[in-house]
C-alpha cells in the first residue's frame, strides 16, 4: 500500500528522517508530505508515533480531472462499500482547483454526491455528513489536472495529541514544536545536556513534547480516536499491539527518565494551564513550573543542559522596541548565567534575535502558520561568554553622553523645586532630544520609561540601540538600580486601550503626593495610576474641598478624590466604569484612611449616570475624560471635542450655586465651545495647571473652572 503523510511547510526533511526512523520503506519526500509504502500496520504506526505530521492519507485513485463531471465519474471509481455502511457518516476535505472547478465547496459537494448517490444505488440506504467526527474521512486533492481520491486515516491533524486543552495567547502547535526540537538536537541531546528549560513556557507545549520525546511516549496514545477507527477495514488486532507496545515503553522511557524539565513564566494563570495540560498529559509529576521573570532568569540547577523557547515577536504578542530589550536582557542573562548550555531560540523576527548578541552556530527557516520564522541554535561557552562586569566609569557613545548631560541638566533644574514641594513623582525629561524620543519618570526610588514610538521609516535595531543608552545611562545619573527601570513604548491610544492590561506582576508601589499616599503599578498598564500632569489640579481640588460635597466622574484610580477627602471634603462620590480601576481607587482611599460611607464608589458608565436625573447636590465637582471612548461597556462612543458640551451641561446640572466644575482633558487640539456655553461662567486656568516639569508640554492638558453665573 503507498501512503501520504502531510506536514507544515520547512519540516517535510525532518519528516521524511522520522519516517525513516519509524522504519518505512520507499520513503519520498514532496512539498508539504512524504510519500512511503509499506502495509496497514506502518500506517497505523505513523498515526500513533509520529511526532511531525498532520495527516496520513491512504490514495484509493488517481484520474485526470478537470470538469465537475470527471471529477464525479472519478470518485465513482472506487467502491465506498468496501469502507463505508450504508448508514454510515461521511466527510469531505477539497483542495485545489482546475479551470472547470475554482470553488473548494462545490468540490467537496460533487465528491459527497457520488459517494452518496453510489452507496444509495447500491443499498437503497445512504450515508450522512458528519463533520466532526465521520466514521470515513475523504481527501481530495486536485494538482495539474489529475485528482488523488485518498482516506484520512488520521482523523483531525496529528498535532492534536489530546492534551492541550487550553491554551495561552498565541499557542505553537505541537508538531511545530517537535521540529523546533529535533531540529536543536532533542533528545538525543539529553545524553551530555540532562536538563531542558524554557524561560518563557506559556501553556508548557515545547516543555510536554521534550518530555514525550526524551521518555519513548508515542504522541498519540491520548488521542481518543483516528479516521480509521470505524473503517471498514480497520485492523483492530493490529491496533491494539501496537497500543500495549506503545504503553510499555511510556512506562519504561518515565521510570527510566533522568533529565530535569523546568518550565518558567511571568504569568501565573497561564502557568497553570501549563500544568494542567502536563498533568493531562500524564506529566505532572515531571516538570517543575516556576513563576519567574525574565529579569531573574537563571539556570535551574548547576551543569549544562539545553534553553529552548518561542518568545512573542510582535506578530501578535508585545511591542517590537519592547521586546527587543526583553531579547537583549535574555542574551545578558545567557552570558552571564548559562555556560556550557545549548540555545535553541524560535522567532519570527530575525531583528529581534540579532540584538541579543550571540553568534549563531545555525540557523533553519520554520512557519508558524503562515508566518515565515527562524530557529537560532547557539552554544554557550563556559568562560568565552562569560562577559567581563562593567567598571565604574565605563565610556559611553558621543550620544549617549549627550543624553546623560541632558538628564544631569533638568535634574539640577528641578532640584530646588522637588525638594520645596516634597515631591517624590515628576517627570524629568520628554523628548528634550529629537535624538532620544522617550518620556522618564521618577517615581521614588523607581524609573518609568516611556519610548514614543518611533516612525516606520527608522531601522527599528537603530531605534532599539539609542534605547539602550536611555536604559544603560539612567541608572548612572540618578543613582537607581538598573532592575528599578521599567520600560514601556507608548502609541496613539483610541479609546480606554490606554487603561488595558499590559502585563501581569501585580507590583505595586507606594508613593506620596502632597500628604497623599497613592499605590501606582509601573509594569502593569500603559499608564501607571498616576496622571503626573495633573498633579496641580488635584491640588487645587484639595484647596477646596474643606467642607464640601466632591464628585469625581471619569475617576480612574480616584486620586483625585484621595485629595479631597484629605482637603477635608464632607464626602466623596466617585464613578467609573472599570471595577479593577474602582477597585484600586478603594485602596487608594483606605492607605489614607479613608473609609465608609461618606466616600462612596459607583461603578456606571459616566455619561449615563449624568444624564439620569438627580438633584444637585456637589460643591466640587471634577471630570477628566478620555479623548475618546468606543468601549463594548458604554451605550455611546465619546468623542471630548464633539460631546464636551453635553457633558458640561450635565455635569452643572449636579453642581450646586456657588460650586466648581473643573474640567479638564488631554486633547491636544482641543477648543471649548464658549458660546454653546455662555450660560457660565468660565475661565481657563491650564497655565496654572502646568508646574515645572511639565513647562515644555503646554498642549499636554487643559483645564477650565466653570461656575454657575450669579442671579
Amino acid at each position: 500500500m503507498n501512503f501520504f503523510v502531510t506536514c507544515p511547510k520547512g519540516i517535510e526533511g525532518l519528516l521524511l528522517d522520522e519516517l525513516k526512523m519509524l522504519g518505512m520503506a520507499s520513503v519520498k519526500e514532496t512539498q508539504a508530505g512524504v510519500y512511503f509504502a509499506g502495509e496497514l500496520r506502518d500506517a497505523y504506526r505513523v498515526c500513533l508515533w509520529s511526532r511531525l505530521a498532520n495527516r496520513v492519507l491512504l490514495p484509493l485513485q488517481v484520474s485526470p480531472v478537470n470538469t465537475a463531471d470527471e471529477l464525479y465519474e472519478a470518485v465513482q471509481q472506487v467502491q465506498w462499500l468496501d469502507h463505508l455502511r450504508p448508514l454510515g457518516t461521511l466527510s469531505v476535505d477539497f483542495s485545489g482547483r482546475t479551470e472547470q472547478i475554482i470553488n473548494t465547496h462545490f468540490g467537496a459537494q460533487k465528491v459527497k454526491d457520488a459517494v452518496v448517490d453510489q452507496i444509495r444505488a447500491a443499498t437503497g440506504s445512504r450515508p450522512t455528513v458528519d463533520r466532526v467526527e465521520p466514521d470515513l474521512g475523504i481527501n481530495v486533492h486536485l494538482y495539474s489536472g489529475k485528482a488523488t481520491i485518498a482516506l484520512d486515516l488520521s482523523g483531525g491533524s496529528l498535532h492534536r495529541r489530546g492534551y492541550r486543552k487550553r491554551a495561552g495567547l498565541a499557542p505553537m502547535k505541537e508538531n511545530l514544536a517537535a521540529a523546533v526540537l529535533y531540529r536543536a538536537g532533542w533528545p538525543q541531546l539529553a545524553a551530555t545536556h540532562p536538563q531542558l528549560l524554557d524561560p518563557m513556557c506559556g501553556s508548557g507545549t515545547l516543555l510536554i513534547e521534550a518530555v514525550m520525546m526524551a521518555a519513548d511516549v508515542a504522541p498519540g496514545l491520548l488521542r481518543e480516536r483516528f479516521g480509521f477507527s470505524r473503517w471498514l477495514q480497520h485492523d483492530k488486532s493490529q491496533w491494539q499491539k501496537l497500543q500495549a507496545e506503545a504503553v510499555k515503553r511510556r512506562d519504561a522511557g518515565l521510570a527510566a527518565l533522568t533529565v530535569r524539565f523546568t518550565g518558567y513564566d511571568r504569568d501565573a494563570s497561564v502557568l497553570q494551564l501549563a500544568a494542567q495540560n502536563a498533568e493531562q498529559a500524564g506529566l505532572a509529576r515531571v516538570i517543575d513550573w516556576r513563576e519567574q521573570d525574565m529579569v531573574e532568569l537563571g539556570a535551574p540547577a548547576p551543569g549544562p543542559g539545553l534553553l529552548v523557547t518561542n518568545p512573542p515577536y510582535a506578530e501578535r504578542i508585545g511591542d517590537e522596541t519592547e521586546l527587543m530589550y526583553m531579547y537583549r536582557q535574555m542574551g545578558e542573562r545567557l552570558k552571564r548565567q548559562f555556560g556550557g548550555w545549548k540555545v535553541a531560540i524560535f522567532s519570527g523576527n530575525a531583528d529581534q534575535c540579532k540584538v541579543i548578541g550571540l553568534k549563531v552556530d545555525r540557523q533553519y527557516k520554520l512557519y508558524n502558520g503562515a508566518i515565515e520564522c527562524g530557529l537560532f541554535l547557539f552554544t554557550l561557552h563556559a568562560e568565552r561568554d562569560r562577559p567581563l562586569p562593567l567598571e565604574p566609569g565605563t565610556p559611553i557613545s558621543e550620544q549617549a553622553q549627550m543624553f546623560a548631560n541632558r538628564l544631569k541638566k533638568n535634574l539640577k533644574a528641578l532640584s530646588k523645586w522637588v525638594k520645596r514641594e516634597q515631591i517624590e513623582c515628576y517627570r524629568l525629561y520628554d523628548a528634550d532630544m529629537p535624538e532620544y524620543a522617550v518620556a522618564v519618570d521618577c517615581y521614588g526610588d523607581w524609573v518609568h520609561v516611556q519610548e514614543y514610538a518611533p516612525p516606520s521609516s527608522i531601522d527599528p535595531r537603530k531605534a532599539f540601540e539609542r534605547l539602550q543608552d536611555v536604559i544603560s545611562v539612567i541608572p548612572e545619573v540618578l543613582g537607581v538600580k538598573q532592575e528599578r527601570v521599567v520600560l514601556k513604548q507608548r502609541r496613539r491610544q483610541q479609546g480606554s486601550s490606554q487603561y488595558g492590561r499590559q502585563g501581569q506582576t501585580d507590583h505595586f508601589i507606594e508613593v506620596q503626593e502632597h500628604g497623599c499616599k497613592l499605590r501606582v503599578n509601573l509594569h502593569d498598564y500603559l499608564d501607571t495610576g498616576l496622571f503626573l500632569d495633573h498633579r496641580p489640579v488635584r491640588r487645587r481640588i484639595q484647596s477646596l474641598a474643606l467642607g464640601k460635597d466632591v464628585l469625581n466622574l471619569f475617576c480612574y484610580t480616584a486620586t483625585a478624590s484621595v485629595h479631597a477627602a484629605l482637603g477635608g471634603a464632607e464626602s466623596t462620590t466617585s464613578v467609573d466604569m472599570s471595577a479593577t480601576y474602582l477597585g484600586w481607587a478603594m485602596k487608594n482611599m483606605g492607605l489614607n484612611g479613608f473609609s465608609g460611607g461618606d466616600n462612596q464608589f459607583i461603578q456606571a458608565d459616566c455619561i449615563k449616570w449624568l444624564n439620569q436625573p438627580r438633584a444637585a447636590a456637589f460643591d466640587v465637582i471634577f471630570m477628566d475624560p478620555p479623548t475618546f471612548s468606543n468601549s463594548k461597556r458604554m451605550e455611546e462612543v465619546l468623542d471630548i471635542q464633539r460631546d464636551h458640551v453635553s457633558l458640561v451641561q450635565a455635569a452643572m446640572k449636579l453642581l450646586r450655586p456657588g460650586g466648581v466644575l473643573l474640567f479638564s482633558n488631554n486633547y491636544r487640539r482641543f477648543v471649548l465651545d464658549y458660546e454653546v456655553l455662555a450660560d457660565f461662567d468660565i475661565q481657563d486656568i491650564t497655565a496654572k495647571t502646568l508646574d515645572p516639569d511639565f513647562k515644555r508640554s503646554k498642549s499636554i492638558h487643559v483645564c477650565f473652572e466653570i461656575r454657575h453665573r450669579a442671579g
